[in-house]
Parts: C-alpha cells; structure tokens; sequence
C-alpha cells in the first residue's frame, strides 16, 4: 500500500468519520496515528532482529537422536519467514502490538532436551501438538478464563515483574551484568560487567545508547528509542569497522557491513514435521512431560507478555481484561503451531513488543510493520543481523523501567496481595522464566487465602491452575515416580 493510499484510508471523511483502514487499527480511537505506528513497529522489530541470527545458532548447534543437525540456513530464513506470518497476522486479525517469533523458552527445550532423544521432524510434531492444544485452551475460553480469573493486582504484578526481566536482558545481553563463575569461590551470582569493571567497546555502544535514549525521552522526543538504537548501531559499525574486535567479543551478532545485503532464502525446512510419529515412537510418559512442560512454557509466558504489554499500551480496560483476549490468545496458539510447521521452533509473543508500545504504538498496524520487516528479513537476512545486541539492548532497559510503574498499582498492605506479587516480580527476573513467576505467585495467592480461611475466594479455576503449576515445578520428581 502505497503512503498516499494510506493517508487517505485513514483520513477523515468530510463527516468527520475515520476511514476504514483507522476503523479497522482504531487508529484514532486509540490516541495514535499511522507514523507512530510506523516508528513502533521498526523499533520493535529493531529489539527483535537478534532472533534471526540467535535461534538458528541454538537449533542447529544441537543435534537429533541421529547426529542429525539442522541448515544454518534453513533455520535462519524459517525463523524470519514464521515470524513474519505470525506478527503480521496478530497485527492484521489481533489488531493489537505484539509482535511474535521464536520462543527462547522454547526452542531450548526443543534443541536441548527433546531433539538428542527423537529426530528432528518429531521435535517439531512436539512443537505442533503443542500449539495446538494451546488453540483449544484458547478457542474453548478456557485460557481467557484463566486469565480473567488472577485478580488484577497480581496482573499489575506480571506486568512489573515483565518489565523487571526484560530490563535484566536487556543489561545482560549489553554486558552490563555478567554471570559470575561458581568456579571463583563466591557465592555472588551475578556481577558489573567482566570481574566487577565495566570494559570493552560493546560496553561504550550501550551506554551511549542509553544516554542517548534517556536523553530523548527526557526531552520527549518522537521516536526516541529507535532514534536511540540507531545511533547505537552506527557507533557499533564505525567501532568494529575500525578495530575488528570479532564475535567473541560483541556476541551473537558482530555490527559490520556484511559481504552482501541480500540472499536467497532457503525453504528447504518447511513442512519436515512428523506429528505421528511424536506420537508413536515415544514413550508416553516422555510424551506427556514433552508436551506438558512445551504447553506451560508458551502458555503463561505469552499469557504474562499479552497482560503487561497490553497495559503498558492502555488497552486494558478497568478490570484488566483485554478486550478480544480469545482472538489474540488464538493466534499466538496458532503460531506456536506454525513455528513446528517451519522447523523454527513454537513462535510466541514477544517481551521486546513492549520496545514499540514505549515508542508509541497502540494498534495492529505496528505488528503489521514488524511483520513486514521480518519478511524482507528472509531476502535481506545479512543486513537485518547488523543490529548486536549492545545496541538494542537500552531499548529494553528504559522501556522494563517504565513497565515497572504499574506497581503503584498494587495493594501492598494487603498481604494477601503483597507477597504473590512480590514472588512475581522477584522470580520472573531471577529465573529467567514469566511461567515460574506466575506459578509462584498464584500458589501463593491461594495458599494464603485458604490459611486464612477464605479458601472459596481464589475460585476453583485458580485452585485447578495452582495444582497445575505444582505439578510444574515438580515435573521431574513426578517423571521419576511414574516411571
């Protein structure tokens, strides 16, 4: 669609009415315009652009139970091309920002726990099984009602604790926070930086990044966080065009000019997906733990994103229910589904969503943009990986601090309240997981109200999903027991 085409969908009819193309992103309705949605979604898909060289790196850096490893390239142009289909759908259908791709909570489990004991189609048929069930919980409503039924404050909750560990990615992807070796005799888990210091030049890329955004957004400048990221990059570039300090110092991704800008895309890898014999050639209680453990990972992990970025974005209404959840729900399901079709592993939406909504977006069409950036990702995959992770990573850090407003939204006089959101927002970062953040809080929402002898008040859908997530975080235990 050409930009004259789109002012005109989205200007005002002589009534005053907005056209059809505002009608369907409520782009008027809700407060925004086509630029911003614009400007969100390439900051999205800047925050976003390291899955493309990262997932293809875990996947086929493992192999299958027949030393069988999968294409660099395969999975690279499957990662882009699944991406694309998901956001772009979420975006024209979902209608709201949330951008989706490869689960890294995912696609781990896949490449480095379920893949050394099947082959690789059957992973991916894990993968299916796995979206699909999670289309049922979605389609059925019961993953609405699940939603809808954690209280509010505890959602205000997992928004913080969302933002709390996208802000500690974000810090540990620039370098800024390194993990301290056991080997060093300190029981200090994490550190400044390498050995307490800050050095190195992927360090100067993300606080120059940082300043600058702050600045910015200070200054209430548009656009300031892609304004941010950019600058990022091109210091990047210069610096490593200059030095040539090499991956093992910038990472997952080196900031210099590739050889090439473009390249063909490599489809050889969608539709390798062996769902029957998932199913058949392995054993049941392997099965179930697979598919259990897949089905929690993407269901509360997407379920924590679309809560605290759908806030941040003030799409919730006064309940903290988001109008449309099923249809959202049903599409991320439906990704997830697809990321097996493609050999990329369960696709899910994405904490870095909330690096758009911090830069103004609030429709669809931002996802429709990041969609359509990943697509060109599949042609121009050499110029997408320019973007190292120092460089995105300060988005991701001021937008995880704003996120964090939202606690002064919860009660925390109410114990009953104050110490499941405390979990929350303590266990999401520190483990890396918003599955193992809610589990905690909700167990022990309903413990505490049933010490307290209102045991009726969290609902029988809680108390079901509480036992659910005992029996997640005792999956191995329970593994061992029925074996």
């Amino acid at each position: 669609m050409s930009s004259s085409t789109t002012r005109a969908a989205t200007r005002p009819k002589s009534g005053g009415e907005p056209g059809w193309f505002d009608r369907w992103f409520q782009i008027t309705e809700r407060g925004s315009s086509v630029g911003r949605e614009v400007r969100g979604g390439l900051t999205t898909f800047m925050a976003m652009a390291y899955i493309i060289a990262l997932n293809p790196l875990i996947l086929s850096g493992a192999k299958d139970v027949n030393g069988e490893s999968l294409s660099v390239v395969g999975v690279t142009t499957m990662t882009a091309f699944s991406a694309f289909v998901a956001t772009l759908v979420m975006g024209a259908l979902g209608r709201v920002p949330l951008a989706l791709a490869a689960a890294l909570t995912v696609n781990a489990v896949v490449a480095y726990q379920i893949a050394p004991q099947v082959t690789w189609p059957q992973a991916m048929g894990l993968v299916v099984i796995q979206g699909l069930v999670i289309v049922l919980l979605a389609a059925s409503g019961v993953r609405t009602m699940i939603m809808n039924a954690i209280p509010l404050d505890l959602k205000h909750a997992i928004g913080v604790g969302l933002g709390l560990f996208i802000a500690l990615i974000g810090l540990v992807n620039a370098g800024f926070v390194t993990r301290r070796p056991d080997a060093d005799g300190t029981s200090v888990p994490v550190t400044l930086g390498q050995g307490g210091v800050l050095k190195g030049w992927p360090i100067v890329v993300f606080v120059v990044g940082m300043l600058i955004i702050i600045a910015l957004w200070a200054r209430k400048i548009p656009g300031s966080v892609l304004l941010g990221v950019v600058v990022a990059t091109v210091l990047a570039i210069i610096i490593e065009s200059t030095l040539h300090l090499g991956s093992k110092i910038w990472g997952v991704v080196t900031p210099a000019m590739p050889e090439k800008v473009a390249q063909a895309p490599d489809f050889s890898l969608f539709g390798q997906v062996d769902v029957i014999g998932a199913i058949t050639q392995i054993g049941f209680v392997s099965l179930i733990v697979f598919v259990f453990t897949l089905v929690l990972s993407g269901f509360f992990d997407a379920m924590g994103t679309v809560i605290a970025v759908s806030d941040e974005a003030g799409l919730v209404d006064k309940d903290g229910q988001l109008p449309g959840i099923g249809r959202v729900l049903s599409i991320d399901g439906a990704a997830a589904t697809f990321g097996g079709i493609t050999s990329s592993s369960a696709n899910t939406v994405f904490v870095e969503s909330a690096a758009g909504v911090g830069d103004g977006a609030r429709t669809g069409l931002a996802s429709v943009v990041t969609g359509g950036m990943f697509g060109l990702a599949m042609f121009f995959a050499p110029l997408a990986t320019v973007i190292p992770q120092q460089a995105a990573a300060p988005a991701l850090v001021l937008v995880g601090g704003l996120m964090c407003a939202q606690a002064k939204n919860i009660d925390w006089k109410n114990t009953e309240i104050a110490i499941p959101a405390f979990l929350i927002l303590a266990i999401t970062p520190f483990t890396y997981s918003v599955t193992a953040g809610v589990g905690a809080g909700v167990i022990a929402y309903v413990v505490i109200k049933a010490v307290n002898g209102k045991w009726r008040e969290p609902g029988w859908l809680l108390w079901i999903v509480s036992l659910v997530f005992v029996a997640y975080f005792g999956i191995h235990t329970i593994e061992r027991l029925v074996q």
